[in-house]
This record gives structure tokens, sequence and C-alpha cells, in this order.
């Protein structure tokens, strides 16, 4: 997008861009109080609560919009930032045939389900992306591939979310009971990482176990590795979405422009990660990136403040069930496949 257009839009939009703000602001400083929760989360139930009583958003509708699609994907592509690809590389050989493995299984039940559940095809997508890859993160760029409305993203959110906190809570203890090694934040780690959808569960359940046994911080450096292994995955997943979007439209006869749908925040994505890896590699310490990498939380919270605004929190409750059993689903099959694969 022109720079010119990027002001322009900033400027009309204003009035809704401080409405999501106000709305942003507590939601990150909440989140950092309740890391299982999230801020991401606390701004779109937030935002779906406001909606309740203020429908008609007015003068402010537009910036509402602006900051939903578009600052959503500065979000994504300042998340590339955080992703340094040398570091992951390291962790990959261990755990990328498991994350090829859960990530095809999540995406087989999602595709299913779709077909038998009847659940429509962008939710089935987000739920199903969400579950395999990294949460709210890949939610956020493959709906702007995919062009999903923001009820559709709250549905998938709200789907990721219940599982997050499940997962954050009963992992540390299933871990135990299934008999993961005690003395080595390796087996649980590795765990941690395939099989809990978003960051901050993944976190919170490594951090709980380093803190039941005494292992300082080795099951979380292990666990948050593995985690940014499977968030490569966003960028194929993604460039197929916009494939076959692609393909779709020229099927059906219509007249497309590629440079309108093609995903060109991905690119700068990579264009991130590779930047990361280069300077790192060269003596650039990675805290150097910090910045980066908290501005690009902060956007995503503000991006879902702005998807709560424009979403109906009563039709999400009465079509809630089918997305909630295909997410159940998902996740019992990521969980299933990691424990065969993960030597304990």
């Amino acid at each position: 997008m022109p720079m010119k257009t990027i002001f322009k839009d900033l400027r009309t939009g204003r009035q809704g861009i401080l409405v999501c703000l106000l709305i942003a602001v507590p939601s990150h400083f909440l989140g950092r109080l309740f890391p299982v929760i999230g801020g991401p989360v606390i701004a779109i139930v937030a935002g779906m609560l406001i909606s309740l009583v203020w429908k008609d958003h007015g003068v402010c509708a537009p910036g509402i919009r602006f900051t939903g699609k578009k600052v959503l994907q500065w979000a994504v592509v300042l998340l590339g930032f955080g992703l340094n690809l040398s570091v992951v590389l390291q962790t990959g050989a261990q755990s990328l045939p498991i994350i090829l493995c859960t990530i095809s299984v999540s995406l087989v039940i999602a595709y299913a389900l779709h077909r038998v559940l009847k659940v429509p095809g962008v939710i089935s997508t987000l739920v199903g992306v969400g579950s395999s890859i990294c949460g709210g993160s890949a939610i956020a760029a493959t709906a702007s591939v995919i062009d999903a409305d923001d009820e559709a993203v709250a549905q998938a959110i709200s789907v990721i979310f219940l599982f997050n906190v499940l997962a954050a809570i009963i992992f540390p203890y299933l871990g135990q009971a299934l008999g993961f090694s005690m003395v080595s934040g390796d087996g649980f780690g590795l765990f941690a990482g395939t099989a809990v959808n978003d960051t901050s569960s993944v976190t919170a359940c490594a951090a709980t176990w380093d803190s039941m046994f005494g292992l300082g911080s080795a099951t979380l450096d292990k666990a948050v590795t593995v985690k940014l292994t499977r968030t490569l995955a966003i960028i194929p997943i993604t460039l197929a979405l916009a494939f076959l979007r692609t393909r779709g439209q020229k099927d059906v006869g219509r007249k497309i422009s590629l440079r309108k749908i093609f995903p060109f925040f991905i690119l700068w994505f990579i264009a991130a990660s590779v930047a990361t890896t280069l300077c790192t590699a060269l003596g650039v310490p990675e805290s150097s990136f910090a910045l980066f990498k908290s501005l690009s939380k902060f956007l995503i919270i503000l991006a879902m403040a702005a998807i709560g605004l424009n979403t109906d929190l009563v039709k999400l409750v009465k079509t809630g069930g089918k997305p909630i059993l295909m997410g159940a689903c998902c996740w019992i099959g990521i969980i299933l496949v990691s424990l065969i694969m993960i030597p304990r």
C-alpha cells in the first residue's frame, strides 16, 4: 500500500483507531497480568462486549475496519523479526517431522469436518491453521490472505483460546502422568511446543514444568524454539492459500488482479525473518529486535480490539458449537500424533 494511501487512511480513520487504542492499552497490561489468557483474547472479548451496546460505529467505522485489516497485516510483518532462522534450524532437525505430521493431521481433520459438519470454509481454514501452526498469529496471517470477515476471525480466535486455557491448566499434569522425563526439559518441551496452539500457553506450560521440577528454563527454551519452528509454517500455508484463492477466482471466470490478491505482507514477513538472521549472524544481539517483537504483539492486540467491535457476539454464541467441536478434534489429533512420535 502506498504511503500516501496509508496516511490518508490514518487521517480519515483516526476516531476509530483511537477507540481501538482505548481498548488495546488496558488489554495489553491485563494480558501481562494474566498471560494464560493473553492480551489479544482480552481485547477481542472487550470489543465484543462493547459492540453489544454500541452497534452503530458511525464516524469510527472506517478506522475500526482499517485497524482490523491493515494493522493486522503490519503486526504479522513485525512478527518476522522474532524469527531467527538459524536458531530455528538447530531444533528443526528433531522437531520438523513431528511438526509436519501434526500440521497435516490438523488440516485433514479440519477439512473432513468442514465437509461432514457443513462448517463454513473460511472458519474451517482458520481453525485448522490456528490449531496446527501458532494460534492467533496464524489466524491473523491467514485471515488477510483469504479475506475472512471479522466474525469468522473472532470465531476462530475464541476456539483457539478455549483450548489454550485447557492446555495451560492440564498439560503439566498430563505430562507427569504420561511419564515425561522430570530431569530433562527436552521431552516435555518438545511436546508443549508441538501440541499447544498459542505461544502464551506454550510458555505457560513449559514454565510450569520447569518450576515443578527445578529445571531452570530448559523446558521453556526448548518449547519456544520448537514453537518458532512451527511458526515458519505460516509462510508456505499462506502462499498456498493465496494460490488456491487465485486459481478459484480464475475458474469462475472472474477478472482478477494478482497484485490485489497476493499477500505481499507475507513477503515482508519473510524479509524481516531473513534480516534478523543475517544481523544476528553478523554479531547484532537478538535483543536489538525486541522492540519490533513487542510492537508486533501490541498491534495484534489492537487489531483484535477492532475485530471484537465488528463482531456480533450473540450470533457468535449461537453458531459456536460446530467450530468448537472442530477445534477439539484438531487438538486431540495433534496431541495423539505428538505423543506417538515424541520419546519420553
